[in-house]
């Protein structure tokens, strides 16, 4: 890819910053890896993906108990996904607008409540663009905000730079382990991607919590985030191991 592809992708991501995402990668969706059991008809029809971020309010997630997600975390996972899904439109019609095909996927979406899947994983988007590596918790974990971002991703056809992965550093920490309610986070060890989903999470255990909070009309959403909070990558008093 020669120059103008590369003025190009810097142009999409200027674009995409100043709608308000902290962070944007570009991913080459034929690395995109079957464990994420990517939805076949998508990976045909587009070979790049944007992966964009917004971080999490540090006094709202410092707030989170086991006990309380509060409903300012719940008010503020709303407005942060309402944000994303708005910055993904206009970035998919900014590249409608020079001529390629765009699609945005919902910030928060499931389509599969058996497996708890969406129309695809941000997560594996976001890695594949270097936005972060892929925590035990499976979580998305990028070098200044730790986990407290949310995601959203614009497939497109538009010819771009993709961004490489990024090393693992969770090294030998296991503190979003320890914190887990449901005991769903498997402490799996894995440089880049777990094999599979369920080597390294429990998700139908992460979701039982997820559905009990969501019962509970203070909050109404599936939300926890005890996880995010203790990451040491999220947190400016830690020191990241």
């Amino acid at each position: 890819m020669g120059r103008d592809t590369a003025e190009t992708t810097r142009r999409l991501k200027a674009f995409a910053a100043g709608l308000g995402a902290d962070l944007v990668g570009i991913a080459g969706l034929s690395r995109y890896n079957d464990q994420y059991e990517f939805s076949k008809h998508l990976l045909s029809k587009f070979p790049f993906a944007v992966s964009m971020a917004v971080r999490l309010s540090n006094g709202v997630i410092d707030g989170i108990t086991e006990e309380d997600p509060t409903e300012i975390y719940v008010h503020h996972y709303k407005t942060v996904n309402t944000l994303l899904d708005n910055i993904a439109l206009r970035v998919a019609n900014y590249c409608q607008a020079e001529g390629h095909d765009a699609m945005p996927i919902p910030a928060s979406q499931v389509l599969d409540e058996e497996r708890l899947l969406g129309a695809v994983s941000h997560k594996a988007i976001a890695v594949l663009a270097g936005l972060g590596w892929q925590g035990k918790s499976l979580l998305v974990v990028n070098e200044n905000f730790g986990p407290r971002i949310r995601l959203v991703s614009v497939l497109t056809t538009m010819p771009l730079i993709p961004d490489k992965p990024v090393e693992n550093r969770c090294g030998d920490c296991t503190a979003c382990v320890k914190v887990c309610p449901e005991s769903a986070i498997r402490e799996a060890s894995f440089q880049k991607y777990a094999l599979l989903r369920e080597e390294a999470l429990d998700a139908q255990a992460c979701n039982r919590r997820l559905r009990k909070i969501a019962d509970n009309p203070r909050y109404g959403v599936r939300v926890c985030g005890v996880c995010i909070k203790v990451c040491p990558w999220g947190k400016k008093t830690s020191t990241p191991l």
